[in-house]
């Protein structure tokens, strides 16, 4: 049986990740707009974070729990990978009559919001994915060998501590988009920051159901890694790049130096994982 312990662990630091979605909302506490350099730059950042936590993190993570050669490794996470890019791919379809506008948030009645977070679920429910598989070791990994590592008295996968900072970080800027529209409206700077944490919500619904699954039936875990990293990454060449590049369009380049400028960080920061 998977310790209910664990699983409340697992949604805790989901929902630490929804609420940094609340904080693209900050500078708007602080000045009346963001410019448009720095929003471009933060999507990249957010985009070099997510690949590098999945490529360096999720798939060395699935492919070193195999059994076998690189082969036998490849055929188990390379399924998961395809099956994270038809999830995304899927909810494209889904999503793309079903623009949810942020503006249309405080308007809203029940049934309404009830639709948008259907959508939001399907929107963001590869980010919880991604965190709940990460805390697979938990419990397991020890913190001598160098794969766990101890956080206010208890004993986390590294890999974990890690996926949950970089999803963290790429809430934020998502959280600054959702939060434009909703200066415009004249929202206050507090529900700015609530509607921002909404959107986020099925982050850690996603993580404790992730996590409930791979710990339970453990030889599903290199596909659970491949899935989330698949997921992850399909979502930053067909969303993260593409809508800051949409925002860096009147800059000169077309925003592309800030894009890229944000990415080289975003890499740097996760190349760590590459050697945990």
């Amino acid at each position: 049986m998977v310790a209910l312990e664990n699983v409340a662990l697992v949604f805790i630091a989901g929902l630490i990740t929804a609420l940094a979605t609340g904080l693209g909302a900050i500078p708007f506490f602080l000045f009346d707009d963001i410019s448009t350099r720095w929003n471009v730059a933060l999507w990249g950042l957010a985009s070099g974070i997510m690949v590098s936590a999945s490529l360096f993190g999720l798939v060395m993570e699935g492919l070193a729990v195999v059994d076998g050669d690189l082969r036998d490794a490849a055929l188990a996470v390379g399924p998961g990978v395809l099956a994270g890019v038809m999830l995304v791919v899927v909810a494209h379809e889904l999503l793309e009559d079903s623009d949810i506008d942020p503006r249309e948030y405080e308007e809203a009645d029940f049934k309404k919001l009830v639709l948008v977070l259907g959508i939001l679920t399907v929107h963001s429910f590869p980010e919880g994915v991604a965190v709940g598989v990460s805390f697979a070791e938990l419990g397991l990994a020890a913190v001598s060998t160098g794969e766990a590592v101890a956080v206010g008295g208890l004993t986390l996968p590294v890999l974990a501590v890690f996926m949950t900072v970089a999803i963290s970080i790429h809430n934020i800027p998502e959280g600054v988009a959702i939060s434009i529209p909703l200066r415009a409206m004249e929202v206050s700077e507090w529900r700015m920051a609530w509607w921002a944490v909404f959107s986020s919500l099925p982050q850690p619904i996603g993580a404790a159901i992730a996590y409930y699954f791979v710990t339970l039936a453990r030889q599903f875990l290199p596909f659970g890694f491949g899935f989330a990293a698949g997921a992850m990454v399909y979502l930053v060449l067909t969303e993260f790049i593409p809508e800051a590049l949409d925002i860096g369009s009147p800059l000169p380049r077309g925003g592309r130096p800030e894009l890229l400028a944000g990415l080289a960080v975003g890499i740097l920061v996760m190349v760590p994982l590459a050697f945990v």
